[in-house]
């Protein structure tokens, strides 16, 4: 029997070695770490339990009937992150580059089977040099057979993928379609064509990070939803992120312990809102003003800054926050900020997750550049987004909410549960100075003094319609309140709507307009 022990102890130090020092030692001096270090950095200690250890690939072409290594270049298992369950692949670069074939691709689906009929979250540490090309199609089957997963499992339970190395080809797709994507500055590129490819087609020439690194596609694309300056710091984000969010749709966002106790009142909320409705402020002063202490994590905070979205807790409990940003293109909604917001919602929605809306938008972004570019069906996916989510959802207007911008920013006719208003909140067809120049245009044009015509004017239809008491009397609004009052209103009302029970029609499913 002791013969034996030694077979399976030297069996499992192979496997622990990966590709050997020399490839591990590699892997350091790029300022990457090993699969195993990265699990090891997410995993609660001890908690790890690996699947698939002894796996070999089974092909012979090209020689790799003499190149066998124990895991085929992915490391799988399951442990746990802050106590909670977790399914995890981390692919090897010291094995085959951490190439993809038909035994690695195998052992990544095994893992995504049991997390799917468990209910647990699925998270994926990729660096991989792409499909293994000694392989030919049977590499990309493996690529399909995990995108078909990805896709099934969408919406069931989260999926997150950081991406820690070279991510390139078809091997976007599966990040594409998981939940949260995280890169890593300077050391992950995510592309379907590499620079040289780049080069030849288009004779552009590029470098990997300018065409996709870490800021390219948390900046530009938004493929990205978190860029982070280092591994470590990858994975405390992926930690983070798991505290917000369930694991799996059935089950209940974590809430932490919170009573309410002292004054929730939050007077410095008055003084945000400039005296000019023309001038700028930062929403996020509202909404970390509004919620929890340090509670407020960002997502895609480098994307469309027109709009703000992320996660925080409220009286203890996680919601999903969509805000409209003053201090980016005033707060405009177009194509970018349309899908981002989109994005977010639908996980939210799927997830259990209550939302938080804060509105101050002048409209929709007008120019030929958007409307070539589908501002119409891109807008329509933020609308189509919130019609369609059944969680508890509350609105907040703090400042303007002009036309259809209006009505698209949770408002109550698509089905938002309580709609809030601040007493600077403007609810009209459009500002009061663009409303004046096609309503009264002929009388101001015939007045002795045009200018002081169209001030009066403005002023008249401000006081008429640029307030948030037309829409109080109509029901569109539950309630006007004060800034302060902001906190204790909504802990209240996301407490009422905690059992809120809200079906759709039976229908296969719904078709968004992508």
């Amino acid at each position: 029997m002791s013969d034996q022990f030694k077979i399976l102890d030297q069996k499992r130090s192979e496997a622990l070695m990966g590709g050997g020092e020399e490839r591990i030692s590699s892997q350091h001096k790029k300022g990457k770490l090993t699969a195993r270090e990265r699990l090891q950095l997410l995993l609660d200690e001890g908690s790890f339990e690996e699947t698939g250890a002894f796996v070999t690939h089974r092909s012979s072409e090209f020689g790799l009937d003499r190149q066998k290594i124990p895991g085929d270049g992915v490391v799988t298992g399951y442990g746990t992150v802050n106590g909670r369950l977790v399914y995890v692949f981390a692919q090897d670069f010291t094995v085959f580059g951490g190439s993809l074939a038909e035994a690695h691709a195998a052992k990544i689906c095994r893992i995504m089977d049991l997390a799917l009929k468990n209910g647990a979250p699925l998270i994926g540490l990729n660096d991989s040099g792409g499909a293994r090309i000694q392989e030919g199609v049977v590499s990309l089957g493996g690529y399909a057979d995990i995108f078909y997963r990805n896709t099934i499992a969408s919406g069931v339970i989260p999926q997150i993928s950081a991406v820690m190395g070279p991510c390139a080809g078809g091997a976007v797709y599966s990040p594409a379609i998981t939940d949260f994507i995280l890169m890593v500055e300077n050391t992950s590129h995510m592309f379907v064509t590499g620079p040289n490819v780049v080069k030849t087609v288009t004779h552009e020439e590029v470098s990997f990070d300018d065409l996709g690194g870490a800021h390219a596609h948390s900046a530009k694309s938004g493929v990205a939803h978190f860029a982070c300056g280092n591994e470590a710091e990858c994975i405390a984000a992926i930690k983070k992120l798991l505290a917000y969010i369930p694991q799996n749709c059935e089950d209940q966002p974590p809430q932490v312990q919170y009573s309410i106790t002292g004054n929730e009142l939050r007077p410095d909320l008055t003084s945000i809102i400039p005296a000019n409705s023309n001038q700028p402020y930062d929403i996020k002063d509202v909404i970390t003003g509004v919620t929890d202490e340090d509670s407020f994590l960002e997502v895609h905070r480098e994307f469309a800054e027109n709009i703000v979205v992320g996660f925080a807790r409220l009286g203890g409990r996680s919601i999903g926050i969509v805000a409209n940003q003053p201090a980016h293109l005033a707060g405009v909604l177009d194509i970018k900020s349309s899908m981002k917001g989109a994005r977010f919602v639908r996980f939210c929605d799927c997830f259990n997750i209550p939302l938080l809306v804060f509105v101050d938008v002048p409209g929709f972004l007008p120019g030929t550049d958007q409307e070539w570019n589908a501002i119409i069906t891109n807008g329509a996916k933020l609308l189509y987004a919130f019609s369609e989510a059944t969680v508890p959802r509350i609105t907040v207007i703090t400042r303007k909410a002009y036309g259809g911008a209006y009505d698209v920013m949770n408002s109550k006719h698509i089905g938002a549960d309580m709609n809030y208003a601040w007493p600077s909140a403007e609810i009209a067809v459009m500002g009061p100075r663009g409303a004046i120049e096609i309503i009264f245009k002929d009388e101001i044009k015939k007045s002795v003094d045009p200018e002081a015509r169209m001030k009066e004017k403005e002023k008249e239809y401000r006081e008429f319609f640029a307030n948030p008491y037309r829409a109080a009397e109509r029901g569109y609004i539950d309630e006007v309140i004060k800034p302060e009052e902001t906190r204790i209103k909504l802990i209240r009302a996301f407490d009422m709507l905690k059992n809120k029970v809200d079906n759709l029609p039976r229908k296969k499913h719904g078709n968004i307009p992508l």
